[in-house]
């Protein structure tokens, strides 16, 4: 175990601490006020200064994050709310939207509401609003790493419709400044279904901040059909401004290029925070060749969003239409690999730049 500029082994590690909370681990717990009432949340501490909070209860999705006390994300002013209060109907969803590092959305709708045939489909679908079955805590030694592993599964299943299941893996290295998730969606129902998913990874203030850069791995940046804001500021989609007041939203669809490994790369960036402090991820373009992103640089209304997807950020009547609709046979399985994690200081920032400028250039 790398920790504090050390290499420790467990003996050592096991010799100065009465727990290892003292240095990394987890901790569950509830939430007691506000419509957040009841909601169980995990804090995971990796012992590197990057800290998320977990919600059982919200797909384990995550709320919180920061990394040395420094806030990475947006948190609406929602908070973060139990699902007991989710309404499928329309853009009722936004009322129970925290944002914060991870919002997952789908699983057979993502993007504005529509009427898909006979079944009506709300913003962003069901998949965040869900709470997990068979939770585990795994957190534990494996030599001389101690590693932190949550565990769970969600169910989006309806009768006489779409039957899915996301199990959904956590992981952190005490030690190190990131997470990985690993989904797998699987159809157990005997009917093909419509497939969307979306990981809505929302930066905030004081990391997203006048100056701060957008950096991808894309081939092609296109602003959404119809979305003529996005369109008259398509040269600018990597800049950041203060807050704007009544800003209106942009939204543009990266179409990702693949490294040696597979991954698509991307980060937002801000040199002038404490020497340089970057949110990026990375993930598996096989499964999400797409990423949306999002720009709300209003006043309190204040977050850049950067979207893995499967699909482009359409609902499904859309994706009908241009015929980009994804399905999931029955009985298969979709999995999916997303890492998010911190660049610290310009020698990892110019580092992770300079791979994604190789990329765009090959």
């Amino acid at each position: 175990m790398k920790l504090f500029g050390r290499d420790y082994k467990r003996t050592d590690i096991e010799k100065y601490t009465g727990n290892i909370y003292q240095i990394a681990g987890t901790r569950h717990y509830e939430l007691v006020e506000g419509r957040g009432k009841g909601t169980r949340a995990i804090d995971i501490n990796t012992g590197s200064g990057f800290n998320f909070t977990v919600l059982p209860d919200r797909a384990l999705d995550i709320s919180l994050a920061s990394y040395k006390g420094i806030n990475l994300v947006y948190l609406t002013p929602n908070g973060e709310v139990n699902p007991a209060y989710y309404n499928s109907r329309g853009f009722e969803w936004l009322h129970s939207f925290f944002a914060g590092l991870l919002t997952t959305c789908g699983l057979t709708n993502i993007s504005n509401p529509c009427v898909d045939g006979n079944e009506e489909l709300g913003l962003h679908g069901r998949i965040a609003n869900t709470p997990v079955e068979k939770l585990s805590d795994n957190s534990g030694w494996s030599g001389d790493e101690y590693i932190i592993e949550i565990k769970g599964e969600m169910k989006e299943a309806i009768l006489f419709g779409s039957k899915l299941e996301m199990k959904r893996k956590i992981t952190a290295i005490a030690g190190q400044k990131r997470l990985k998730i690993n989904d797998a969606v699987r159809n157990y129902g005997p009917c093909e279904t419509p497939f969307s998913i979306l990981y809505h990874i929302n930066a905030g203030f004081p990391l997203l901040d006048e100056g701060s850069e957008l950096i991808i791995a894309s081939r092609k940046v296109e602003p959404y059909e119809g979305d003529e804001i996005s369109a008259r500021e398509i040269d600018r989609w990597h800049e950041f401004t203060s807050p704007q007041g009544c800003f209106k939203e942009q939204n543009f669809l990266h179409t990702m290029i693949s490294d040696e490994d597979g991954y698509g790369l991307a980060a937002i960036i801000n040199r002038k925070l404490l020497g340089g402090i970057g949110l990026y991820i990375k993930f598996k373009t096989d499964a999400l060749p797409y990423l949306s992103e999002w720009k709300m640089l209003g006043d309190i209304d204040y977050v850049a969003a950067i979207e893995p997807c499967n699909v482009p950020c359409q609902n499904r009547v859309e994706l009908r239409r241009q015929n980009r609709i994804q399905f999931i046979k029955p009985g298969e399985t979709k999995e999916i690999e997303v890492e998010i994690g911190v660049l610290d200081g310009c020698e990892e920032i110019n580092s992770f730049k300079n791979k994604i400028d190789t990329l765009k250039k090959a």
